[in-house]
């Protein structure tokens, strides 16, 4: 059975300093809104989830593996499965919708 949600009602957490995030899960993958406030360096790191985003506001350097990119809004990014990525927001900060498959048990 389907549900309805708000980013605005979901909890927010807070990961790690000057990190906000709002998570919704379903069975087979999640989307995590992140509030990122300015120049906070998202360490490497690597998972066993497929992560796809989107930059929703603000610019993030991101690198995934060798490859690193300036993101601003309306850039997207898929990061494989166990592939080693780090991030750092601009002066502006950062707006991030993040989609993992399957979910973060984590994150639940």
């Amino acid at each position: 059975m389907g549900s309805f949600h708000s980013w605005r009602e979901l909890p927010v957490r807070r990961p790690k300093e000057g990190v906000q995030m709002r998570v919704l899960s379903g069975d087979k993958g999640m989307m995590v809104l992140f509030d990122i406030e300015p120049e906070v360096e998202i360490e490497l790191h690597a998972h066993p989830h497929e992560q796809m985003g989107t930059v929703l506001e603000g610019e993030i350097t991101l690198k995934i593996g060798e490859e690193e990119q300036v993101l601003k809004a309306g850039d997207c990014y898929v990061a494989p499965a166990n592939s080693p990525h780090s991030a750092r927001t601009g002066k502006e900060g950062a707006r991030v919708i993040d989609f993992f498959s399957p979910p973060r048990e984590e994150y639940r």
